[in-house]
């Protein structure tokens, strides 16, 4: 049997979280994703940061300061590497008989 490797950058809670709500939604805002994930608006917007550097998700920011928008949708990019993440946990439970 072979466990495969998880991908680190999806094997974050957060993160993790994030990518679950943007796979089901045509888009989610950054307080919709706040209220879901009940993460910090800093740690909420690092994790975005990173996620969107990465080409997981996409982000759309309109306005400025306390006025802004900021809006998430996954990529294609985002969707294919959650589904490899999601196949190489399985592979940590398949097999093992139970």
């Amino acid at each position: 049997m072979e466990l495969k490797d998880l991908n680190p950058l999806l094997h974050n809670e957060l993160r993790l979280k994030i990518m679950a709500a943007l796979d089901s939604l045509d888009d989610a805002d950054f307080v919709y994703l706040k209220e879901l994930t009940k993460a910090t608006s800093g740690n909420l917007s690092v994790q975005i940061s990173k996620l969107e550097e990465a080409g997981y998700i996409k982000v759309s920011r309109s306005g400025e300061g306390r006025g802004s928008h900021t809006v998430c949708r996954i990529t294609s990019a985002g969707i294919h590497a959650l589904n490899e993440y999601q196949q190489a946990l399985r592979s940590y439970f398949s097999g093992w008989g139970g």
